[in-house]
């Protein structure tokens, strides 16, 4: 029996952008406030560097899905609504909850207290959903991916 994946790039891409956000968003984001000598401002600084590089490693990975499913070849329809709603889920984070939370750790930084949000508990919400709907995808994209040769009777029987 032999077996192939046929795009190893877009499987190895979708487990690698999921290893990066929980790295990130689910690791190294409460961590580094627990380490000897980081203050509230020191660790929003941080945070502030981490996250915008995280942002935009995540639009490579993204695209690098994109380039398969457009260059026609043939994608599950569930697997491509759960990819497309990472990329929805990545938009809506580039272009309001980033620079929002953003705006909020300067204002923490410059010593000022910014109103109370619940815009970081729907960051993560966010990345708990982008996170799963990765997880599947992949799992559908390797599996969709993932060719086997069929066993014939003829190569299970034995010759004596």
């Amino acid at each position: 029996m032999s077996s192939k994946v046929q795009s190893p790039v877009s499987v190895a891409s979708v487990f690698l952008w999921i290893g990066f956000v929980c790295a990130i968003s689910f690791m190294e984001a409460w961590l580094k406030f627990r380490a000897p000598g980081i203050t509230l401002p020191l660790g929003l600084g941080i945070g502030r560097l981490v996250f915008g590089a995280l942002n935009k490693v995540e639009w490579v990975f993204a695209l690098s899905l994109l380039f398969p499913l457009l260059s026609g070849r043939k994608f599950m329809k569930a697997s491509t609504l759960l990819y497309l709603l990472a990329i929805i889920i990545l938009i809506v984070q580039s272009l309001w909850m980033l620079p929002t939370l953003d705006a909020r750790a300067e204002m923490y930084i410059q010593g000022i207290t910014p109103p109370r949000s619940n815009i970081h508990f729907y960051y993560v919400g966010a990345e708990f959903v982008k996170v799963a709907s990765l997880f599947i995808y992949a799992i559908t994209l390797f599996k969709q991916n993932h060719s086997r040769t069929p066993f014939t009777q003829e190569s299970t029987q034995r010759t004596y």
